[in-house]
């Protein structure tokens, strides 16, 4: 392979992971908004959702050998609803409160989402970083071939 194939190559596995990345935060974002929604379109709370990644091999992968040099990023397998079970609290009060005064509330924990949110972020701004990294050393090559 080529060194400028190789190039394209790192800057395409860090593109994948920088729109998986966003993809987990607009996620993030939605949970934490419907964070106190009791009530939704398809009936009952929110339900808290996690994105699913896989890795993305190349097409010259050779049977039995799973190297670094095949992978080719990271795509999103699905959005999937948590299937934890609803907070309930009690609230008799509230408009959607059961015939014993408990609410249910959706299963997002604000904390959790917060530290996702900051792990997701963190793994955008490495991929970005990495993009800058091999931009750089695509230009120290063409000054390198130039000289």
């Amino acid at each position: 392979m080529s060194l400028n194939l190789d190039f394209f190559k790192s800057m395409n596995i860090s593109a994948s992971g920088l729109t998986a990345q966003r993809a987990r935060i607009d996620v993030i974002a939605s949970n934490i908004a419907n964070a106190e929604s009791t009530r939704s379109v398809d009936g009952g709370p929110y339900r808290r959702k996690t994105v699913v990644f896989s890795e993305i091999l190349n097409d010259v992968m050779n049977p039995g050998n799973a190297s670094f040099e095949n992978l080719g990023g990271v795509q999103i397998d699905s959005i999937e609803e948590d299937q934890r079970p609803f907070r309930m609290e009690y609230d008799p009060s509230h408009p959607d409160a059961n015939e014993e005064g408990y609410v249910e509330y959706p299963n997002v924990y604000v904390l959790r989402e917060m530290v996702d949110l900051i792990e997701a972020q963190r793994a955008y701004e490495a991929n970005v970083s990495a993009m800058n990294i091999t931009k750089s050393f695509a230009d120290a090559a063409i000054r390198i071939g130039r000289g």
